[in-house]
């Protein structure tokens, strides 16, 4: 068995009005979220992102549209999901991105990891998300986005 890397990615996908894509967890109905990757292999962190974005949404994004935040978050890795990661892997880093797309893009869940989606307002969204890193980068998005 391969283990991931504790090394993911966190791609906020949000509408020029700012409405924020979430996607329902399917292993965990009522958690909502950013789409979330795990890095692959030595694969840059950019095309990390762009291949979420696809595997999760089915969104074609390219390198030039997603915005690198330079932004790391360290968090602790649930217990019920460390079996993934080699012995004694306990903590996360997470790059932060975020990728602007019209409000009416076609999105196509991934079944077997998410339920569905929806588009909400900045504030809701980020009082839906289950993920204080999720929350952080959705409230931070105003200040990030490309001018």
């Amino acid at each position: 068995m391969s283990h991931k890397k504790p090394v993911s990615v966190l791609v906020v996908i949000h509408s020029p009005e700012l409405d924020i894509l979430l996607l329902e967890r399917a292993a965990h109905p009522g958690y909502w979220q950013s789409v979330t990757g795990s890095q692959e292999g030595d694969e840059a962190l950019i095309d990390t992102a762009r291949r979420e974005v696809a595997e999760e949404t089915g969104i074609a994004a390219a390198a030039a549209d997603l915005i690198d935040w330079q932004q790391r978050n360290v968090f602790e890795i649930f217990p019920e999901w460390r079996h993934r990661y080699a012995p004694g892997v306990t903590h996360n880093v997470e790059h932060v991105f975020s990728l602007e797309v019209a409000r009416d893009t076609p999105v196509r869940t991934a079944p077997d990891e998410h339920l569905g989606h929806c588009w909400l307002p900045l504030a809701d969204a980020a009082a839906k998300v289950f993920s204080w890193s999720n929350r952080d980068a959705i409230l931070a998005l105003p200040q990030k986005r490309r001018r």
